[in-house]
């Protein structure tokens, strides 16, 4: 299967190695101390009201979804910057200002990343997000629509769309 930009993941050598290193804790040694932790509630006798066997089984869970969404992420991920787009047009790992309803007085800037790739100095929103979605792949001085969580929807126009010098 091919990757598109949006199937990408963009990450800095440090936080992909950020993320291996969780990816390992959890698969190794956080995996066996969950695995000891319910092996002692199930000790203990009746499960059906053993909180500190389901408060156990809860952590395996939260932490298997973890792995999951770790394995997934580093899979697609490319380590290094986003390829810089000469011609304005959005992708993840560009910093994106925004105009809502075409009204240059009520902007939005945002980094178009994962995440792990957050920074500090900028709202960081998701290419999977709503409104990450709804702009990749617009120009500069194009407008583009994207849908609210309460179903109707909402449109932009891009003013401004630059890699990310983070």
């Amino acid at each position: 299967m091919t990757q598109t930009s949006e199937d990408v993941t963009w990450l800095t050598q440090e936080a992909y190695t950020k993320l291996k290193e969780e990816l390992a804790y959890l698969s190794g040694p956080a995996r066996e101390e969950v695995t000891a932790k319910i092996a002692a509630a199930r000790e203990e006798g009746d499960l059906r009201e053993n909180g500190g066997y389901h408060a156990a089984k809860e952590e395996q869970g939260k932490q298997e979804l973890r792995i999951r969404q770790l394995t997934q992420l580093l899979e697609k991920a490319k380590v290094g910057e986003a390829p810089a787009s000469a011609d304005g047009t959005v992708a993840p790992g560009m910093v994106v200002t925004i105009a809502f309803d075409g009204d240059e007085d009520d902007t939005m800037t945002f980094l178009l990343a994962s995440r792990e790739y957050a920074s500090a100095d900028v709202e960081t929103y998701s290419p999977q997000s709503p409104l990450g979605s709804g702009v990749i792949g617009h120009r500069v001085g194009e407008d583009a629509e994207y849908e609210l969580p309460n179903g109707k929807k909402a449109s932009v126009t891009i003013l401004k769309a630059e890699p990310y010098s983070g």
